[in-house]
């Protein structure tokens, strides 16, 4: 198959993974019992996934790099540090009320976290170009698939509660959409500028991983385990966690 045509197609996966989440927008009956229920059941869902993600997705492969256990340190460290700087300042403008608090960290989150995956699976393609082989674009294609599947119930999590605060379906929906935009962005930055990207993706991955790990944390799993339905949040996070660990290690 043409390498350009698998290297687009590669790029497109992850973005629509996105894209297919914010869609649930347009066929869940949004009724405030029903919306709580559904945001618990996909907050522990996607605080699981995205917990496996930040260990098999980003920090071993941060890891396994050349000199990655310096880079994966530090670099874990300093997303968790941003993300609690960016808290805390979202917490003091939401208290002058020019911001939604908390789901505004959230959707800053799930977009920024975005931009190491987009290099990553830049990077991936460009190294299966250079060596023209099927092995490495099929290693590139799986990388790229998994994460579509973990971007789906984070494309319907920053959907489904805007439309139910009263944002029109369209305008719910191209707030998910956008937030994954940057991913192909940057993987077509990372396809450009290989040679710069891959000494840094190993600080790259990490600091994406300490801010999945803080946002979750701090947001998603206390959203799934608190209150009514705290059962179902808990085994969702649980089975996110699971479904995520076996794509990553089957598929990886």
């Amino acid at each position: 198959m043409n390498p350009i045509f698998l290297t687009v197609l590669g790029i497109a996966i992850p973005f629509l993974g996105t894209t297919l989440g914010a869609l649930s927008v347009f066929f869940m009956n949004l009724n405030r019992k029903r919306l709580l229920l559904t945001q618990k059941l996909l907050s522990g869902f996607a605080a699981g996934v995205m917990l496996a993600a930040s260990v098999w997705s980003l920090l071993l492969p941060a890891l396994e790099a050349e000199n990655g256990l310096g880079s994966a340190f530090f670099g874990f460290l300093c997303g968790v540090s941003f993300f609690l700087l960016c808290d805390v300042f979202l917490e003091k403008l939401r208290r002058q009320e020019k911001t939604k608090g908390k789901k505004s960290l959230f959707v800053f989150a799930v977009t920024l976290h975005n931009l190491p995956e987009g290099l990553a699976v830049g990077v991936l393609f460009a190294s299966a170009r250079d060596s023209a082989s099927e092995e490495a674009y099929a290693a590139a294609g799986i990388a790229a698939l998994g994460i579509a599947i973990q971007n789906l119930p984070e494309g319907a999590i920053l959907s489904l509660p805007l439309a139910a605060l009263g944002k029109k379906k369209g305008a719910a929906f191209g707030h998910g959409v956008l937030s994954g935009v940057v991913e192909p962005m940057a993987a077509l930055a990372a396809l450009w500028a290989t040679a710069w990207v891959r000494p840094l993706l190993p600080f790259v991955l990490s600091f994406a991983a300490g801010a999945m790990v803080y946002v979750s944390c701090d947001e998603l799993i206390p959203e799934a385990t608190v209150g009514e339905g705290r059962r179902l949040g808990h085994f969702m996070l649980a089975l996110g966690f699971a479904v995520m660990m076996l794509l990553d290690v089957l598929l990886g």
